[in-house]
């Protein structure tokens, strides 16, 4: 018998080209992705108040700062409480006055510790759903179960979005051979560019004419993306089923660039990395690092691992479904690095590894699409 459960995920109908960055502070080009497997559709209204909470790590913000790089044309600007001391540097608004400049939607834009809502965020969201909006979610706390803002939908005619969680079900992996290709982004730790590179290939693929989709694998990603399966709300069992639903069968020459989850390192969500990997069935990976870290973040006694071992590693797990995988490159975050610090830490770990080393908004990702294209 065929082992099923519910997972979560969600795919939104797009009728427009995506904005991506070419740099950081460059104007926005854009990303067409191909059509998507037929999971549930929905509508996100637009555009968007970008809701930041009270955060103070950047990292925990990787949704807003996720939609602002790669949506900028959808996001009219943030808010956030007082104590924030992060910024996406936008114009600021209250609800209301979001509301009445035409805004669609207010965004959960921070992914707040445990995926829990704080109560004290409610009522920022009770005053947009009271003006009008519709308030959007990648928590793992459903909106609906917020008496509170399910009274504040119901008199302001707003609606309540939690992207992670739908009714959609998926059998358990089988580790089948699919046609068509597949890279995936996998990293030394969470919140490090694995979205960011695998957006950013897409589009260098696709520039060159080859087939290619971006498959989103978390709540940023869907909502960026438009189609994906937020993997972290998967039931274990099922996730390498899940990885191969959203990247089925394809024509020989169409490659599936695989948003990354996780790391395998990390002592909280390994399992949902391992999960991806099996089941993503890549014939590639590119390994994304943060060179300013030297712990798994937050996490103080789990080191990070030498670039080599962590490739070693993930090429050892890959194996179990395609022992043909390879890794093609290295994408680093260097935002912690002035010019000079990167050029000379790029060509350092270029000469380590024999690998073309990037960062997807410091100089593009075209040596890594050369080299997925190498044979």
């Amino acid at each position: 018998m065929v082992r099923v459960s519910p997972v979560f995920c969600l795919i939104l109908t797009l009728t427009v080209p995506l904005p991506v960055p070419v740099a950081r502070g460059a104007v926005p080009c854009y990303l067409a992705l191909l059509p998507s497997p037929p999971h549930t559709m929905r509508q996100i209204r637009k555009p968007y108040l970008l809701f930041l909470g009270d955060v103070d790590l950047k990292s925990d913000a990787k949704t807003a700062f996720g939609l602002r790089d790669w949506c900028r044309s959808d996001v009219m600007g943030e808010w956030s409480l007082p104590a924030a001391t992060v910024s996406l540097d936008l114009p600021r608004h209250s609800p209301s006055q979001a509301a009445a400049l035409g805004a669609g939607s207010i965004v959960v834009g921070v992914a707040a510790v445990g995926g829990v809502l704080p109560a004290h965020w409610l009522p920022e969201l009770e005053a947009a759903l009271d003006a009008g909006m519709d308030v959007v979610s990648g928590l793992h706390s459903r909106l609906t179960s917020f008496p509170a803002l399910v009274q504040a939908a119901q008199r302001g005619g707003g609606r309540l979005r939690d992207v992670r969680h739908s009714d959609q079900v998926f059998a358990a992996g089988t580790g089948r051979k699919r046609s068509g290709q597949r890279v995936l982004t996998v990293g030394t730790d969470c919140a490090l560019g694995k979205k960011y590179t695998a957006l950013a290939l897409t589009r260098a693929l696709k520039a060159r004419g080859v087939p290619a989709t971006f498959r989103a694998t978390g709540q940023t990603g869907i909502m960026i993306a438009g189609a994906g399966v937020a993997v972290d709300a998967v039931i274990a069992d099922f996730i390498a089923g899940a990885a191969e639903a959203l990247s089925p069968d394809n024509a020989g020459n169409h490659w599936d660039v695989i948003e990354g989850q996780g790391a395998l390192f990390h002592p909280a969500y390994a399992g949902v990395t391992l999960g991806l990997v099996h089941g993503s069935q890549p014939d590639a990976l590119v390994l994304c690092h943060d060179p300013s870290r030297d712990t798994v973040e937050g996490y103080p006694d789990c080191p990070i691992p030498d670039l080599q071992h962590a490739i070693d590693r993930y090429l050892e797990a890959a194996r179990l479904t395609n022992r043909r995988v390879r890794c093609v490159g290295v994408s680093i975050n260097s935002s912690s690095l002035t010019d000079a610090q990167w050029q000379a830490y790029s060509a350092s770990v270029g000469l380590k590894l024999g690998l073309p080393v990037v960062d997807p908004m410091r100089g593009g990702v075209d040596a890594l699409a050369d080299a997925l294209l190498a044979r």
